[in-house]
């Protein structure tokens, strides 16, 4: 577990497994979802989970979000109490390094405090506004010209709304002319991806990832892998800032299967220019 500690803080919701509850819980007590769901979705007491300190992760997080709806009863309280008093996590924290073991259990020692007493201020459902007035379309192929004068090209794969933000996914291609690019002039351009190695037999990468072999025909030696675009979001309430910059020249659609991320950052004009103005050196 040396990874997953160099990685996961000491806080209740600090790992991934601990984002995932938790906010797993809340997207669905926001979205309306009644508390049955929500218990049958996720279950405090989960029979086969991966080990003892993982299950710490799980149960805090999820009674967190428990007690903030207002959810919290007296046997619940019981079974949390037994698995903190485990000292799972602590003990294997003070192997790793003594100090975070005692970061660990202050921590746990506020939230049990917490938790133990009755919320007086039960968290409401939150309603996030749905944008409909988008700037631009999934598939739309979109070009913007560069301090040189010449055009780049950009897909915009999808449109993605999570807890009031959305965000544009735009997709990077090696368009680079003088000329305004068509859709047809992006046949012999590339769009920029990474492979993502993939553990399972060529039949079960090619179940999880439909429409995979199609990348796999343009390589030479290995084909069992997972293909992800290089992803740049753009946030709806940046881009109408520079969204005049950008134009519509048609529609280019990438296969559902291949739009999985390779990776993933956030972005303002200036660093799209930065990338474009010396694709080459990004690409590497």
């Amino acid at each position: 577990r040396q990874t997953t500690m160099a990685t996961d803080g000491v806080k209740i919701i600090d790992s991934d497994t601990a984002h995932d509850t938790y906010w797993g819980i809340m997207d669905l007590y926001d979205s309306g979802a009644d508390f049955d769901t929500i218990n049958k979705e996720f279950p405090l007491i989960q029979v086969d989970y991966f080990d003892d300190f993982d299950n710490e992760i799980y149960v805090t997080s999820c009674a967190l979000a428990l007690w903030e709806m207002g959810q919290m009863s007296d046997e619940k309280l019981a079974y949390v109490k037994s698995i903190i008093d485990k000292g799972t996590c602590v003990k294997e924290w003070v192997e790793n390094n003594e100090k975070d073991g005692k970061a660990r259990q202050k921590e746990l020692d506020k939230f049990w405090k917490k938790i133990g007493q009755e919320n007086t201020k039960v968290r409401a459902r939150k309603k996030f506004r749905k944008i409909t007035n988008f700037y631009f379309q999934p598939d739309d192929l979109l070009t913007f010209q560069l301090k040189d004068g010449n055009y780049r090209a950009v897909i915009c794969t999808s449109i993605d709304q999570y807890r009031g933000q959305c965000n544009y996914i735009l997709v990077p291609t090696t368009y680079n002319a003088s000329k305004k690019p068509t859709v047809d002039d992006l046949k012999d351009k590339e769009i920029l991806g990474r492979e993502i190695g993939s553990g399972y037999s060529q039949k079960i990468t090619k179940e999880m990832q439909p429409d995979i072999e199609k990348v796999w025909n343009l390589t030479e030696g290995n084909s069992n892998f997972f293909f992800g675009v290089i992803q740049y979001a753009v946030d709806h309430k940046d881009f109408i800032y520079f969204k005049d910059k950008f134009e519509k020249v048609g529609t280019l659609k990438v296969f559902d299967g291949l739009k999985k991320m390779g990776s993933f950052g956030y972005a303002d004009f200036d660093r799209i220019e930065e990338i474009f103005s010396d694709l080459e050196n990004h690409i590497k």
